[in-house]
This record gives structure tokens, C-alpha cells and sequence, in this order.
């Protein structure tokens, strides 16, 4: 029997996606890829494809909370990354579990759509999450929509968005892409005021998943002990490369093909 020196934990609480584009299939697959292993679990099931979300069920919180225990109790987690909540109770039901173990380290990926424009929640929980989990959070990674979402500000640009999502959340990563521009503009904001913009050049067509590829594969990054910006420059690296050799696996948006970084030159 071969035994290895043990890979980083991270725990994820996300939902699931059947169509494998998205939530923990994609949570998996890009943790695996930064040399962690993921402990996925389950907040919600959906029902989506590549082209849409049409239904989703959120769990109750006893599952949750019996799933998270049973990887908290048995390993030693690294890091936390939160994908889709869906309700209310999710959302209590988590900040009750992260306040029991504030050491950790968690990157909140705010899923309010689906890449098809799909509801995963309504608005309210975007809400409760900026008002109660941001502010346990190392970093958020909201697209610019949701940033817009959390902010309320429907037309907000990203910097008027952080303005007043920078008092609950220690750093703010909003992600570009959204817009025609030829080149994206990621920026990262840092509560002491500190700002970067990594920038990439924008790819054709749409992808499902690439939020959670980006917000799993940074959390990754952290529980391997990088440094935050240097985490996010490697992210945001590691998830262009996935959507540069994306496929078109149904009918709808590509998905990454998130293999690991040796295969991602």
C-alpha cells in the first residue's frame, strides 16, 4: 500500500448540477486541479442543463449541517468555498456553521443566476448573505450582475458596487465579462484601499461554470498557502484557461475543461 502526504481539504457547500457544467461537479474538478481534495456538501439540488435552470430544491438544514460535521469532525479542512444557498434557512444555516469554526478561511461565490439567467434564489438571500456571511469571509468573487445585486444598484459600475460592498466583506474580486469590451477587467478591492486589475483577453461564446471554477480553484489556492493576490492572479489564470479549452457539451453555454495545472499550459 502506497501512502501519500495528505492534500489540502477544502469543504464546499454548494449546490448541484446535473448537467456537470457547474456548482460541485465544478467544485471538484477545480480543487482537484490545484492539488486539494474536495469535500463536497450538498445545499440544494437543481434541475439545469447547459442551457438553463428550471427548478431547484434547497435541503434541510439538519442534512446540511449533518454533511458539513461529518467532514469537520473527521478532517482537518484548509479552507471553506460557499456557492448557491437558495433560501433564507441556508443562509442561517451556514453562518451558524462558520461561526463554529471562524479559523477558517472561506470564499463566498454569491450565486443568485445561473449562467442562462436562471433564479437561484431570490434577491433576499443576496441580501442576507452580504449582511451576515460576507463579513466572515476571507474574500467574495461576485460577477458584476450580482455584484449589482448585493450593492442594490442596478446600473452600479464595479467601483460604485464596491464601495458598498467593501464595509462586509474584507476583499471584493468582481469578475468582468459581462459587457462587449475586447479585453476583461477583473478587479480585486481590499478594504485598506488597496486596488488591482488583472486583466485577459475575452474568448467567444458563453460558459456555465466558470463562476464556480474561479471562486474553487482560488480557494484552492489559499488552502495551499498562497498569498491573496498572488491566489487570484492564479485563479483567474487557471479558470481563462479552462474557458480557452472549453466544450460544448449540450445544447446551451461550453463548459471549462478544468483539468489540472500541468495540462493547462
Amino acid at each position: 500500500m502506497n501512502i501519500y502526504s495528505s492534500r489540502p481539504v477544502v469543504l464546499c457547500l454548494s449546490g448541484h448540477d446535473p448537467s456537470g457544467g457547474a456548482g460541485l461537479q465544478a467544485d471538484i474538478e477545480a480543487l482537484l486541479a490545484q492539488g486539494c481534495h474536495a469535500a463536497p456538501a450538498v445545499t440544494a439540488l437543481t434541475v439545469q442543463d447547459t442551457v438553463n435552470v428550471t427548478d431547484f430544491r434547497v435541503l434541510d438544514r439538519e442534512w446540511v449541517l449533518a454533511q458539513a460535521n461529518a467532514v469537520l469532525n473527521d478532517s482537518e479542512v484548509a479552507a471553506v468555498k460557499l456557492g448557491m444557498l437558495g433560501s433564507l434557512e441556508m443562509v442561517d444555516t451556514v453562518v451558524e456553521l462558520l461561526q463554529a469554526h471562524p479559523h477558517l478561511p472561506m470564499v463566498c461565490d454569491p450565486v443568485l443566476r445561473a449562467g442562462g439567467g436562471g433564479r437561484l434564489g431570490k434577491d433576499e438571500v443576496g441580501y442576507a448573505m452580504r449582511e451576515r456571511l460576507l463579513p466572515l469571509a476571507i474574500i467574495a468573487t461576485p460577477n458584476l450582475p450580482e455584484a449589482r445585486i448585493l450593492a442594490e444598484l442596478p446600473e452600479g459600475t464595479a467601483d460604485e458596487c464596491a464601495e458598498k460592498l467593501l464595509p462586509y466583506v474584507k476583499h471584493l474580486l468582481i469578475t468582468g465579462g459581462h459587457g462587449d469590451e475586447d479585453e476583461i477587467h477583473n478587479r480585486l478591492y481590499s478594504r485598506d484601499g488597496r486596488r488591482e486589475t488583472f486583466t485577459c483577453q475575452r474568448l467567444p461564446g458563453s460558459y456555465h461554470g466558470s463562476g464556480c471554477t474561479l471562486a474553487s480553484a482560488l480557494a484552492g489556492r489559499l488552502a495551499q498557502g498562497e498569498n491573496l493576490v498572488s491566489a487570484v492572479q492564479t485563479a483567474l489564470n487557471y479558470t481563462w484557461r479552462t474557458l480557452r479549452d472549453a466544450e460544448q457539451l449540450g445544447k446551451g453555454q461550453f463548459v471549462p475543461r478544468r483539468l489540472p495545472l500541468d495540462f493547462c499550459s
